[in-house]
């Protein structure tokens, strides 16, 4: 049931529960049973883009399409099955679902992501995600022409009170922070470097839409492209320390070809 709770797949009078949540005699509880996936993951031959690899992480630049890890309704197929076929001794004491996972990154978002393969290299991770020393950025296709050139979104971001696949802004939502800086104007649309500070679920769909410049391609937050046909946002830089060393180094991405024809699209009816 937590597991229910904690997925979007309990509402109360309609809204979606809190696991910490009291009810009244009242309340109307609506629950959506699904099937929960395995207790491991199994080891899939999924094709791995490996960046960087040492003893203790995996750098993957990951596709769009690509689930990060197994949840209710999506069971298999996705990078951590990937991995453990990489990686068969992957051993850390996250979430069993999760083996290696220390942030994640939306289906079709594509680009960088850092997987742990040992317990010391994980909370090595943990410990600068939750610091906010390690250096990440997106580049992301908006529409409409973003002004200032440069600035910072803030507005925190919760679960929608009555959709409870999205994010939305609500007062009662945890702080989110994003910085960018646009690159470069394409007509009506701007293409952006974005800098997440804070790293919330689907926070930078969820700021840009709030501030009139949804993503383009995102069908969610924003509209479906008639060029695209996923979200514009890919994942260009990561930055860390790596556990073994504790040297930072840095790592880029370049646009998949499906962004890149996107781009030479929209210049040539400028």
């Amino acid at each position: 049931m937590q597991k229910l709770i904690k997925h979007g797949n309990v509402l109360v009078n309609g809204r979606v529960a809190k696991p910490s949540q009291k009810l009244d005699k009242a309340d109307r509880i609506t629950v959506e049973l699904v099937t929960l996936p395995a207790d491991r993951p199994l080891a899939e031959p999924i094709p791995l883009a490996v960046v960087y690899e040492d003893d203790d992480i995996l750098v993957i630049d990951k596709p769009a399409g690509l689930t990060v890890h197994p949840a209710p309704g999506h069971p298999d197929h996705t990078l951590v099955n990937a991995v453990l076929a990489h990686c068969p001794t992957i051993a850390t004491s996250a979430e069993p679902m999760r083996p290696g996972i220390v942030h994640r990154l939306d289906k079709d978002t594509s680009g960088l992501i850092v997987v742990a393969k040992n317990q010391v290299a994980h909370e090595y991770l943990a410990t600068q995600f939750k610091r906010r020393t390690v250096s990440k950025a997106y580049l992301v296709l908006v529409k409409g022409r973003l002004v200032p050139e440069q600035g910072l979104i803030e507005a925190p971001i919760g679960r929608h009170p009555r959709n409870r696949k999205k994010m939305a802004i609500v007062e009662a939502g945890r702080e989110a922070t994003t910085k960018y800086r646009v690159q470069k104007y394409l007509g009506s649309y701007s293409l952006v470097e974005v800098t997440p500070v804070t790293g919330r679920t689907h926070q930078i769909r969820v700021h840009f839409s709030a501030i009139g410049h949804p993503v383009v391609g995102d069908p969610v937050y924003g509209t479906k492209s008639a060029y695209l046909n996923r979200q514009f946002i890919h994942a260009c830089r990561l930055g860390l320390r790596l556990p073994s060393t504790k040297e930072y180094r840095e790592f880029t991405s370049p646009l998949p070809a499906e962004l890149e024809q996107a781009l030479e699209y929209l210049a040539q009816t400028v």
